[in-house]
Parts: structure tokens; C-alpha cells; sequence
């Protein structure tokens, strides 16, 4: 573990006030933890920005599998992405919508155009792609 560093930092009362109550909503037991906790992403979301970045994430869609041919489509889509894929669920979530997660492995950009083709299919009521680093945040 790293060596522990104390420093000053000067904030705007208001803007410390609005802070702290964030941090005691998140249940953060200090500000120490709170601002290492958003460093951390800070430094996580500066690697993911770049389209070559290696990233581990999930793609989940919501969908009508009784839309005429989509789970044809969307296993097509898959299909022709195998190399990132790493498995799928597939849950019913009621008579005519299903959800699926779909986690992947890869550059960031290769991943982005999988999850733009599945968002794009028609039949697909939600999808949300999420990605983080698969290098650490230190």
C-alpha cells in the first residue's frame, strides 16, 4: 500500500456544505475516503476515454422477443463479436420483454460499435453500455 500524504485544500464554504452532504448520503466515514474514492475514478474515466482503451464491461438491453426476427438479429450481432464476448444471461421479465447482460472484454471502441448495432435493432426498448478499466485506479 502507498504511503499516506496530508495536504491543504482550499474550497468554497457552500461548495464543501454541498459536498459533505453528498458524502453522508454515499455513507463515506470521511472526506479523506470520499475524495480518494473520486481521485480514483477521476484517473479510471482519463484511461477509458481513449477508443483503444482496454475495458471490461456490460452491455444490457431490454427488449419485445416478440418482435418478428430480432433474437435472430441480436444473436447475429453477438455472433460476429465472439471475440469480445465473454457470456451472456438472458432473463424473462415478463409475457413479451426480456432483459439481457451481455459482458464483455476489449477495446473500447470495438465495444461501443457491438453495443451501438444491438441499441439500433429495432425491437430494442433500452440498452445501456458500462465500462470500466481493467487497469487499476492507482
Amino acid at each position: 500500500m502507498s504511503q499516506l500524504v496530508r495536504f491543504g485544500v482550499s474550497i468554497a464554504e457552500d461548495l464543501l456544505d454541498k459536498f459533505d452532504a453528498v458524502i453522508r448520503a454515499r455513507n463515506y466515514p470521511t472526506r479523506s475516503k470520499a475524495i480518494e474514492d473520486f481521485v480514483r475514478q477521476t484517473i479510471v474515466e482519463s484511461k477509458i476515454s481513449k477508443d483503444t482503451a482496454e475495458v471490461v464491461g456490460s452491455i444490457d438491453i431490454v427488449y419485445d422477443h416478440h418482435k418478428r426476427e430480432l433474437l435472430n438479429k441480436l444473436t447475429d450481432i453477438q455472433h460476429d463479436f465472439h471475440d469480445i464476448i465473454l457470456s451472456s444471461q438472458h432473463i424473462h421479465l415478463d409475457r413479451h420483454n426480456c432483459f439481457e447482460i451481455i459482458i464483455v472484454r476489449g477495446k473500447k471502441n470495438i465495444i461501443e460499435k457491438l453495443a451501438n448495432l444491438i441499441k439500433s435493432a429495432k425491437g430494442v426498448k433500452h440498452s445501456a453500455m458500462r465500462i470500466v478499466t481493467t487497469q487499476g485506479g492507482d
